[in-house]
This record gives C-alpha cells, sequence and structure tokens, in this order.
C-alpha cells in the first residue's frame, strides 16, 4: 500500500510526465494484481461511456465493450450512476446479462466512480487471482481512482509546427500532417510524401494494414486512445516494427476530428514492453508459423527473453503423452536427469501420469504458476527451482500442449506476467492446433510423393545418372516435380524430368500418373514423339484442371546420339569435355493436356564421351528476381564450372543455388560411352515359302562374319523355331534381330501380334506340332517375351565359344 502511494505521488507530483494517464493506470497491474485497467469516460452526448484509456492484455479476453450507455445495468454505469464501488466475483457476473457476452474464464471485476474536477467517470479493473480484490487491492484501486486525471492529447489539434515524432490526421479528409522522424521511420523523404494516409499505408505490412485500419477508421475511434503496434518494410532486411499511440480529439464548430498521437521505433523504447504489444508481436509471428516446430520457436522467442527466464519446454498433448517439440536451451544437460532417461533421438517423450501437478494444470486449463520452494515432483522442480509457469494451451474445447517455463533463481511473478501468460497461452494453442494439422496433411502428400518417386536409379551401360529432389519451403506444400531413368532394349535409356501444374496432393497424384504412363509407352517401343503424344491424349481424356509440363530424351549408348521432346518444358543443358556449354535446341510443344491433336517434334543431340546432360525443373531456374531465360544462362555457367568426375557434387552444387519458392527436380547424366560395342544385323523376313531357310542363311553368314563356329546348329534350331512361329500364327511383317555381346549372342524376332506364345505343358507322340517353344527353351540360356509397339518380340539367348 506504502509503495502504491509513492508512486503515485511521484506520477502526480510532475504534470509533463509523459502518458501519465497509462502510467496511472499501471500502476493497478503492479500493485493490485489486475491483468486489465481501464478508464470509461463520458462521451459528448452524454449517452455512453466511453474507453478513454487501458492497459493490461486486451480487453476482448474478458468480452470487455468499447463503450457501455449510461442507461444501462452494467458495472461501469453503475458505479457512475451510484458513485460507489461496484465489486464482482466470478458468480456475480455468471449472474449478470452481459455475462452472455463473457468467455468461459473466470475472473473478477471492480468498477470504482472517477469524480475528478467535475467530471465523471468510470475507473474498470480484472484481476484472474483466485480470491479476486483483498482488502489490500481495494484500497489500491481507490487511490487510483482518485489519481486519474483527463488523458491530455498527445499533440495540439491546431495547426502548426509538429513535433519530430508526431502525426495529426483529419478524419473526415485522409489528409495527413506528419513529423521528420515519422517519414524517416517510413522510408520517406518531406518531398517523395504526398500527405495521404494511403501512402504510409501501403509501406506497412500487408498483414498488419487491418489493425492499421481500425485505427483510422472513424467508426472505430469513439473509444479514444488507441496503442498497438506494426511492421513497416524496409528497402533492405527485415520489416521494421514501430509502435503508435494516438487519441481522436471530437470534431468542432468547423473543426473536423482530428486523431493525434506519436509513432516511435519500437527497438529504441523502454525495455519493459507493453503486454499487449508482446502479445500482438506473438500473434504476428504465429500467423505465419507453418509448422509446429515453427509454432513452438514463435512462442519460446515471445516469452523466455521478456520474462527472463532460464529455460521453456513446449510439448504437444498426444493421448496421455507429452511430445516435446522445442526445448531451449536445446543442450540435454540444462534439463532435469529423469528428462534424459526420457529422451527419444532429440527431444523427451514422457507420460502425463508421471507428473500429477501437470496432468492436474492441464485438466483445470489455467495457467498454473508455483514461486520458488514449492513442493513439486523432480520431474517439475528441476525444470524451475526458482519459480515454475506451467501454460495448458487450449484450442477447439481440448488441450493441445503445454508450454513450461523455468527460472534457476527467485522469481517474482508481477499481475502483468501473469496476464501475458494467459494470453498467450490461447494464441498458442490455436496456432499449435493449426500447424499440426499442416503437418499431418503435409506428411500425408510428402509420403505419397516418396512412394511415386523412383527409389533408385537403374546401372546403365556405358553412363552414370544421379538425381536430386527438393520440396518447397514456401507453404511447406509438396508439388508434382518428377524424374525418371528407364531403361529401354537395344541399350537406349531415356531420361524424363516433368512438372505438373500447382502444389497439392491432386498434383503429387497425378504425377505418379504421368510418370507411370511415359514408363508404360516407353518399354513399349515406341518412338519419343509417340511416347510423349500418347502421355498427352491420356491427360486430355483425364479432364482435370491440371496439365504438366515434361522433358523426354531417348539416348543410344552405342551410337552416342539422342533425341530429344519437350513439351513445355525447359530445354536441357549440354556440357561438353572441354567444358563449354549450352542449351539444347530442342523445338518444343505445347504442356501435356492442353491441346488434344499437339505435334511433339523431336530434336538430335550429339554426344560425346565425358558429356554431361542436364534436365532440371523451373523452380532452379525461375524466381521473382529473374525469368527463365536468365535462370538457364546461369544454370549453364554454374554447370560449366563443375568437375564432371564427380556427379553427385555437381548435382548438390546446382542445387545449392534453389530459390525453393518452389518444387525443385534435377536429374544428371555423364555420358562415358559403351567399352563394348554389341554387334548387330537385322533381317526382315518375308513371307515365301522359303523364308525360314532365308533366315537360316542370314544366321550362317552374320555368324561366320562375326568368326562364331561354334553351336551354329543350334543358333539356327532357335531361329528355324521362332521365325515359324511368327509365320504361323500371326500376320504382317515379321523381324529377325541378331545381338552378339562378347559370347553371348541374343536372337529376338518381332510380329505384329501382341499375343505371347504358350508353352505347351504336354505333347502325345501323336502330336505333329507344338514342340517349337520346348527346343528353344533347351538349347537357350534364358528366353522370354517383352511388347513393343504394335505386337512382340520373342528372344532367346545363347552362351557360344568363340
Amino acid at each position: 500500500m506504502l509503495r502504491a502511494e509513492e508512486a503515485l505521488s511521484a506520477l502526480l507530483a510532475d504534470p509533463d510526465t509523459p502518458d501519465r494517464g497509462r502510467r496511472v493506470l499501471e500502476q493497478a497491474l503492479v500493485f493490485a494484481r489486475a491483468t486489465f485497467a481501464a478508464v470509461y469516460a463520458p462521451s459528448e452526448d452524454g449517452e455512453l461511456l466511453c474507453l478513454a484509456d487501458s492497459a493490461g492484455v486486451p480487453r476482448t479476453l474478458y468480452g470487455l465493450r468499447d463503450g457501455y450507455p449510461l442507461a444501462g445495468s452494467s458495472p461501469v454505469a453503475d458505479a457512475h450512476h451510484t458513485g460507489r464501488a461496484v465489486w464482482l466475483g466470478p458468480g456475480e457476473l455468471a449472474d449478470r446479462a452481459e455475462a452472455r457476452r463473457t468467455p468461459a474464464r473466470d475472473f473478477s471485476l471492480a468498477a470504482l466512480p472517477v469524480r475528478r474536477g467535475g467530471d465523471g467517470g468510470c475507473l474498470l479493473a480484472v484481476s484472474e487471482c483466485r480470491d479476486g480484490f483483498d482488502t489490500e487491492d481495494r484500497k489500491c484501486l481507490e487511490l487510483i481512482a482518485d489519481a486519474v486525471a483527463a488523458p491530455a492529447p498527445a499533440v495540439p489539434a491546431e495547426a502548426g509546427e509538429l513535433p519530430p515524432g508526431a502525426f495529426s490526421l483529419a478524419m473526415d479528409s485522409g489528409r495527413v500532417d506528419v513529423g521528420d522522424e515519422i517519414l524517416e521511420l517510413f522510408g520517406l523523404s518531406r518531398d517523395e510524401f504526398d500527405g495521404k494516409v494511403e501512402t504510409l499505408l501501403g509501406r506497412t505490412v500487408p498483414e498488419d494494414v487491418p489493425s492499421l485500419m481500425s485505427v483510422v477508421e472513424a467508426d472505430h475511434m469513439t473509444i479514444g486512445e488507441r496503442e498497438l503496434e506494426f511492421r513497416v518494410l524496409q528497402r533492405t532486411g527485415p520489416p521494421k516494427w514501430l509502435r503508435l499511440r494516438g487519441r481522436l480529439l471530437p470534431s468542432g464548430e468547423g473543426v473536423p476530428a482530428r486523431l493525434s498521437g506519436t509513432v516511435d521505433d519500437a527497438s529504441t523504447l523502454r525495455s519493459d514492453v507493453t503486454d499487449v504489444a508482446r502479445v500482438q508481436r506473438l500473434a504476428a509471428a504465429l500467423s505465419t508459423a507453418g509448422t509446429v516446430r515453427d509454432v513452438s520457436q514463435a512462442v519460446v522467442a515471445a516469452l523466455r527473453r521478456p520474462l527472463q527466464a532460464d529455460r521453456i519446454a513446449l510439448a504437444e498433448l498426444e493421448h496421455d503423452r507429452l511430445v516435446v517439440t522445442v526445448l531451449d536451451p536445446p543442450e540435454p544437460e540444462a534439463w532435469p536427469e529423469l528428462w534424459r532417461l526420457e529422451w527419444r533421438t532429440e527431444w523427451p517423450d514422457a507420460p502425463v501420469r508421471a507428473m500429477p501437478t501437470l496432468a492436474a494444470a492441464l485438466r483445470e486449463g489455467r495457467a498454473q504458476i508455483w514461486p520458488a520452494g514449492t513442493a513439486l515432483e523432480p520431474a517439475l522442480a528441476d525444470v524451475g527451482p526458482g519459480g515454475l509457469a506451467v501454460l495448458p494451451l487450449p484450442a477447439a474445447g481440448r488441450m493441445a500442449g503445454a508450454c513450461l517455463i523455468g527460472w534457476d533463481h527467485p522469481h517474482d511473478f508481477g499481475p502483468d506476467e501473469r496476464a501475458l501468460l494467459t494470453a498467450s497461452a490461447g494464441l498458442a494453442g490455436q496456432a499449435l492446433m493449426r500447424a499440426r494439422a499442416f503437418d499431418a496433411e503435409h506428411e500425408l502428400v510428402g509420403t505419397l510423393q516418396r512412394q511415386l518417386l523412383p527409389r533408385r536409379l537403374p546401372k546403365l551401360p556405358g553412363a552414370v545418372a544421379v538425381a536430386r529432389y527438393l520440396p518447397a519451403t514456401a507453404g511447406l506444400e509438396v508439388g508434382g516435380d518428377w524424374y525418371d531413368v528407364i531403361p529401354l532394349p537395344d541399350n537406349h535409356v531415356a531420361l524424363v524430368i516433368g512438372d505438373v501444374q500447382g502444389h497439392s496432393a491432386a498434383a503429387a497424384t497425378l504425377m505418379g500418373q504421368m510418370r507411370t504412363a511415359l514408363r508404360a509407352y516407353a518399354v513399349e517401343g515406341h518412338p519419343p514423339d509417340v511416347v510423349v503424344s500418347h502421355a498427352n491424349r491420356l491427360l486430355v481424356d483425364m479432364e482435370t484442371d491440371l496439365f504438366a509440363t515434361c522433358a523426354y530424351v531417348d539416348v543410344d549408348m552405342e551410337e552416342g546420339s539422342a533425341w530429344c521432346v519437350r513439351a513445355g518444358h525447359p530445354p536441357p543443358v549440354v556440357r561438353h569435355p572441354d567444358g563449354t556449354t549450352h542449351i539444347a535446341e530442342a523445338e518444343g510443344g505445347p504442356p501435356l493436356g492442353v491441346v488434344a491433336q499437339a505435334d511433339y517434334p523431336m530434336s538430335p543431340i550429339r554426344l560425346q564421351r565425358g558429356t554431361l546432360l542436364a534436365l532440371t525443373t523451373d523452380g532452379l531456374v525461375e524466381s521473382a528476381e529473374a525469368d527463365i531465360d536468365q535462370g538457364m544462362a546461369g544454370f549453364a555457367d554454374r554447370l560449366a564450372a563443375s568437375d564432371p568426375a564427380h556427379l553427385g557434387l555437381v548435382a548438390d552444387g546446382l542445387l545449392g543455388n534453389a530459390h525453393r519458392g518452389d518444387d525443385v527436380a534435377l536429374l544428371l547424366m555423364r555420358y562415358d560411352g559403351m567399352a563394348v560395342r554389341p554387334r548387330r544385323e537385322t533381317w526382315t523376313v518375308w513371307r515365301l515359302p522359303e523364308a525360314v531357310g532365308h533366315a537360316r542363311r542370314f544366321t550362317r553368314r552374320a555368324l561366320r562374319a562375326w568368326g562364331v563356329t561354334a553351336h551354329t546348329d543350334a543358333v539356327q534350331l532357335v531361329v528355324s523355331e521362332l521365325v515359324t512361329n511368327a509365320l504361323v500364327h500371326t500376320e504382317g511383317p515379321v523381324r529377325l534381330d541378331l545381338t552378339l555381346i562378347n559370347s553371348r549372342l541374343r536372337v529376338a524376332v518381332a510380329d505384329t501380334s501382341p499375343r505371347s506364345p504358350v508353352k505347351p505343358t504336354s505333347i502325345g507322340w501323336e502330336a505333329t506340332g507344338g514342340r517349337g517353344l520346348l527346343l528353344v527353351e533347351a538349347m537357350s540360356a534364358a528366353w522370354g517375351t517383352v511388347p513393343v509397339s504394335g505386337g512382340k518380340q520373342v528372344w532367346s539367348e545363347l552362351t557360344l565359344d568363340r
């Protein structure tokens, strides 16, 4: 009580104290255990008691209004009419009609009349203490009510020279006079400023504009003095926090209403930032926090330093277990030994039942504070030997988690800290619930995409390939970028990279469908332009709103040549053995799924030994700062400066320049050439009576030219049976292919029938046919059938002694 009298006397002794009315109200937070204090003054028409000044947490936490009718039955009006103080506990508040507007929380309310200089008004105070306002608290509030005076305007309403940090806004025209310091804070010169409030709003962070608009809109300014913090954009670096304090000066005869006040750099103000500003900053940080980890770090940043805490832990509540998401400090040695026993990789995980005090706080759903020396279970006592605060984090009618704040040395918990903790808990709980849902969806979509991408790349004959994929960091959504490497017959390899429009589960699903379709068409043996055309028609027929871009390169490993087809996708970049690079001049068609009858021309690419072929998506070469042409040129320059001997390091280095606003897929292939090139011969079988004999003679000539003399009869027998089956059971052209690699000979017969031959299970002595495939199987080291474009290919491999 004596300390309160001394503090008030010091404030009243100096009438020029800045924000004297606000400083007087803050004494209610310090000495009367209040979490919110305000002064209500009569309006000009005498019909309302309007909020003139306030201190503490936001009034909306308690359902308090900006104004109350003088003719009503509110505690404010009752105190004003009767001239006596009104003291209401939680039960009495619940019985009043106004309680229907009150949130579901317990608090006590005090309303005391203010009679000073003949001006009526009311002091309103709120406390969350269980015993409400005790005798000492009430005496302090009475002293504060006597000390409350009408707050002076921040700047004069008359026209004239404004102080450097002051402003005056005409509410009817939107014209604003500002001091030079304010213009400097907004990054404007006096010549650049046109006197319009819209110009200043245009320099603020977009998320903060609505709160500023609530200050400059006349409909909201009947509530008297206002204070808030907002951010302004800087030419370089992060936004700057500013604090606005203003008061509406009513209109008079021929004089419009004006909003006058000051704007200061919040970083240079006194360190004990108001609770309203702290809560506002936390809300701004949580609005951009996407993941549970982001939410946890925002809460730690908003609370630990202002509260001068030694440690903070934030944990999610999953069923009956607490899963800690952030520890600050992160070192295990800074936390109780019992926690270290429950350590799970990075963070501890413990059942709630192991900490009964914490479980009780979660059930009650209210912030709990235990000063130094309180007997607690070891798992909690060692968190805060000098004081411990536990904040249950409520959201949607349940507890999303808990925040533990501990001090090593005895800590004096003031009413402002209690109010800050209560307000922060509600914001953090809602943000944590949103982030948990976002994390679950992101993990689901991410798992889907990882399952749809290749787990590993195949080993290539005469080449090495590596691939990388990075999801976007903006929004943490998963897109539709993909890559694939498809081994094809005759030592061909298809390199595919693509990008489905959008970032969603639908984009990831469509990506998987397009990758599967391209692989299927390629394995069937179609040329590159046909593969891409088929995929385009398939996507059009799917009737989806999404489209896809794609680059498809068919590489002939034997000849060192390639054919490229583009569907609205960036072209490949070729790095030559001498280190020079160029962007392949590959003519392209429209994206897949846009035009049903689109043409996709093929463009040739020559490959020498040591040539590096790079395919990427636009996330790596396009950004807000540079268009795709500039990005491709920079990508080619970085590729030229790389060392192709270490392909994995090349890929990692290229990704180091990713802007990460979009997904990125990267596919690199270094062509080394085949150490042993196969020897091939092809024969078109004409449907003549002597066709099988011609096929055998062709086989003998090829084997003689290759220097193969052993097993000639066995090879001719296999050729006879396969060619005979194709001529007898199919129609159309038949082709015989012979391929020799070292001592392994491959005989392949292609026809136009998609039906695979069936090996008989049993053959009687009287049967005149059906033994051909049995003979082929007996003579071959391996045999089988594969589909090719428009038909199939039956093949047999034999091991020869040369």
